[in-house]
């Protein structure tokens, strides 16, 4: 596997026990002016598919965070950035689904963690620990690209 800083300072933040989308949003807070504590608390929520829903996936959610501090518009009327911003958006889920299939955290992993039953089978099977690093990997491949 190639190095790719960024992906391994985003796989070590998940392995200390964060979620994917603290650990990619962390990963580029910094880079916006967001230290790391701001970006754990801010992107906590977003994790398991938004607070373990099992929607979006969080490194999904975590690469839409990073995108949007580096190109989202402050000024209402600066339709410009939102386009942009927009855009950019896509082009990340285009290429995240075309690596994975989807950017819903159930289908990426096969469990439903929205249930206690779900949550179970996830943390038994160790899915969590065995897929989403990947899926973290590849978040930040494309903001890379991207950013």
């Amino acid at each position: 596997m190639t190095k790719n800083p960024h992906a391994d300072r985003a796989a070590a933040c998940f392995e200390e026990g964060f979620s994917c989308s603290q650990a990619v949003l962390s990963t580029y807070g910094e880079m916006f002016a967001l230290n790391r504590e701001q970006a754990l608390k801010l992107s906590q929520a977003f994790g398991g598919g938004m607070a373990r829903m099992g929607e979006t996936c969080g490194a999904v959610t975590g690469a839409f965070m990073a995108i949007g501090l580096k190109y989202g518009r402050t000024r209402a009327e600066d339709e410009a950035a939102r386009d942009k911003t927009y855009a950019l958006v896509l082009d990340f889920v285009r290429r995240f689904k075309a690596r994975h299939g989807s950017i819903v955290c159930k289908e990426l992993i096969g469990y439903d963690m929205s249930t206690a039953e779900g949550l179970k089978l996830a943390h038994d099977s160790r899915v969590i620990q065995t897929r989403c690093p990947a899926f973290i990997r590849t978040a930040t491949e494309i903001l890379d690209e991207i950013l």
